[in-house]
């Protein structure tokens, strides 16, 4: 692995932290409504369980990449950027936000490129 693959790959790793963040910690408050465009504060409160459930399996795809990076394994790495592209895609269509496909499978399918090709 190269510094090209570290940093593509930890920049998903990022990002699905940060995702992480939202779904578990900041779900019912003003940031999280308004990030995940939540219809009110009642709602947030009513679906946080299933949000926190959404929260841990990014939180899993994180992970993957960051202990990815760690042992320096590329085909791991490749195997869970490949799972963060199949839940943006479905994602993005499943709740027709297309803006998920954007903030997850893009950066994932960038860093596949670099990962395959450099």
């Amino acid at each position: 692995m190269n510094t090209y693959h570290f940093l593509s790959i930890g920049l998903v790793a990022i990002i699905h932290s940060y995702i992480m963040h939202l779904e578990m910690v900041l779900w019912t408050t003003e940031k999280g409504i308004k990030i995940f465009g939540l219809k009110s504060k009642q709602f947030a409160e009513e679906t946080k369980v299933l949000a926190a459930n959404q929260g841990l399996y990014n939180g899993f795809l994180a992970f993957g990449l960051f202990w990815s990076v760690l042992i320096k394994n590329k085909e791991n790495a490749l195997f869970f950027l490949c799972c963060v592209v199949i839940a943006g895609i479905y994602g993005a269509f499943s709740t027709k936000k297309i803006k998920i496909l954007y903030i997850q499978s893009i950066p994932a399918i960038i860093a596949i490129l670099i990962c395959t090709f450099l």
